[in-house]
This record gives C-alpha cells, structure tokens and sequence, in this order.
C-alpha cells in the first residue's frame, strides 16, 4: 500500500479509525466494536484509546463477515477457526525454522555437536560454537557419522 506522498505501508500499520474501517469493511462500527470485545479481530489502539485498523484487520474483516454471512458459522466458530489458522502459520514458521537448522546442520560435512544439560535437555550446536557461559553446567558431546 502507498500514501499519497507515495511512501511505501506495511499491511500492518494501524491507520483506520473505526469509521473509516467500518466504510471500507462494509461493516457497521458496533459490529466492529463487538469483534474486538469477542477478540475476534483486534484492532491497535491509538495514544487516546481509538481503535486504529491495518490493512490486514480489513481483510479480516472481511473474511469473518463472509464467514459469518455466506457460511453460517457463529462468531464463536469464527474464533475458533481464527485461533487454529494462527496456530497452523505459528508451526509452518517453526518447521521452516528447523528445516533451516537441519539445512545447517547438514552444512557441516556430518559433525555435529551437542551439549546435553543434568535436566535431559538437549541443544544442537555448530562446530566450533561455545556452550554460553549461563548453561556452562552442560557436557559437549561430538558425533560424527561413519562411513
């Protein structure tokens, strides 16, 4: 999205008053006002206590009305299906984390170290990487793969 002054916005920039939200939504503002209470879409909010609407909130917005008008499903299954779409991107983001540490770890022409803390707990390190000084208490362990 651009201003006026043709400088570049994020999708999540809180820009919208609630009116101006309300209009672009299609939606009347005790409609938005009763989503934010259920915490269905949760605007920012601005220094005074307005709510301050992003791109991305409209979206939302829209989503849950088609939802809501189209499909039938109640405000509570809206929420429900918001919290497990946050949940379903929260995991693709930390498997592509792992993978990226696997990628890593790979990287490494087979070494790998790890240090192994009293409690069980287990930490993967690079080679040559230095237990901090905090979990100084763990034993290093090198593996390499034979063959």
């Amino acid at each position: 999205m651009t201003t006026r002054s043709g400088a570049s916005t994020s999708d999540d920039a809180p820009v919208y008053a609630i009116s101006a939200a309300a209009k672009l939504a299609g939606i009347h503002a005790q409609t938005l006002r009763q989503y934010d209470r259920l915490g269905i879409v949760t605007p920012s909010r601005a220094r005074g206590g307005g709510r301050r609407y992003s791109v991305r909130d409209l979206e939302l917005l829209r989503e849950v009305q088609r939802l809501s008008q189209e499909e039938g499903v109640s405000l509570a299954g809206i929420r429900r299906i918001l919290e497990l779409e946050h949940q379903i991107d929260a995991l693709q983001s930390r498997v592509g984390e792992l993978m990226d540490q696997v990628e890593r770890m790979r990287d490494d022409r087979g070494a790998r170290v790890f240090a192994a803390g009293p409690d069980g707990q287990i930490t993967a390190l690079r080679p040559g990487e230095r237990v901090p000084a905090s979990r100084a208490e763990r034993a290093l362990v090198v593996w390499r793969q034979r063959g």
